[in-house]
């Protein structure tokens, strides 16, 4: 059995973290706020397509944990944190976190996530990763709501390294015990395709979502919106260039027919606009808006889009 702590435990952390508890892994718990003190109180409540899961696990704040544990405690550390606070974790944790070797798992929006932890702590304890065809929030504090068939994608960043190596060890390992615990599971040889692959998505529903007030499907049987959408995602695949990710046009229209085929899903930028928290925009807008400019070339479908969330967010309601 594996020992994981999980740092954050909102709509993606609290889900994962509840399938490996009722598993039989140890998993540790990091949050804050209401949520920390209902999760402290009252343990961990997930909705999940008509299931309820309960759990007991410990939750500790930052410091709590820092105080408690040695990094070296666990196997491995899933960050399933918003990428809006992916710098503020490093700069909390990133301390603590050199003071072992232990592998951190990014389970994040965005392909920027991945090089901000390698930064604070190093590239070759990095394990890139991404959580597919799941939407997941917290309904209120200690309670979590998922759905959809909630994959993870997991690979060594920014590449795979030489075979029977610790990372590539500890990933079969991860993956089975995750396959194990109802949670879908497959290793990547090239996880920054896959971290731009899902950006595609995000750029083209995220943004025009929280606009709108949409969710997927509205969007992309849109007369209208299915198109700005197709726009965004075509403006990311460009984007690709600039981490010589190279993303192509079977990729653009394998993307938007994924997201196309899916129920009706409301986005997390949506669900963080309607309860008034940090948006995502830096990290997935923003991200694809810098390596254009890089690039020399313009995308008007993500600028304008962006824009206007931007100009709307910033309005009192």
């Amino acid at each position: 059995m594996l020992k994981l702590l999980v740092v954050g435990a909102g709509g993606i952390g609290g889900y994962y973290a509840a399938r490996l508890l009722e598993a039989g892994h140890q998993v540790i718990l990091t949050a804050r706020g209401a949520h920390l003190h209902a999760l402290v109180s009252n343990g961990l409540k997930v909705h999940y397509e008509g299931r309820e899961l309960i759990h007991a696990p410990e939750v500790f704040s930052h410091q709590q944990l820092a105080a408690r544990f040695h990094p070296d405690d666990f196997d491995v550390i899933v960050i399933a944190l918003k990428s809006t606070a992916t710098s503020l974790v490093a700069e909390e944790l990133g301390a603590w976190l050199r003071q072992g070797r232990v592998p951190v798992l990014s389970l994040q929006n965005g392909v920027d996530n991945e090089p901000l932890l390698a930064k604070a702590i190093g590239t070759e304890r990095i394990i890139g990763g991404l959580a597919v065809r799941i939407g997941g929030h917290i309904v209120r504090p200690g309670v979590v709501e998922a759905e959809g068939v909630a994959e993870i994608i997991m690979g060594e960043w920014p590449a795979a390294g030489k075979p029977g190596s610790a990372r590539s060890l500890l990933l079969e390992k991860l993956a089975a015990a995750f396959d194990n615990s109802g949670i879908p599971t497959m290793l990547s040889h090239n996880i920054r395709h896959e971290l731009w692959r899902k950006l595609v998505i995000n750029n083209g529903v995220n943004p025009l979502s929280a606009l709108t007030g949409l969710d997927t499907h509205s969007l992309t049987h849109h007369p209208e919106f299915s198109r700005i959408v197709y726009g965004m995602m075509a403006e990311t695949v460009e984007a690709s260039r600039a981490d010589d990710v190279n993303l192509t046009q079977d990729d653009l229209h394998e993307m938007f027919e994924l997201i196309s085929s899916f129920n009706a899903i409301k986005t997390s930028m949506l669900v963080d606009r309607e309860k008034g928290r940090p948006l995502e925009l830096d990290s997935i807008a923003g991200a694809v808006l810098k390596r254009c400019t890089s690039l020399g070339i313009d995308a008007p479908y993500t600028s304008t889009i962006a824009t206007l969330l931007k100009q709307q967010a910033s309005c009192p309601s």
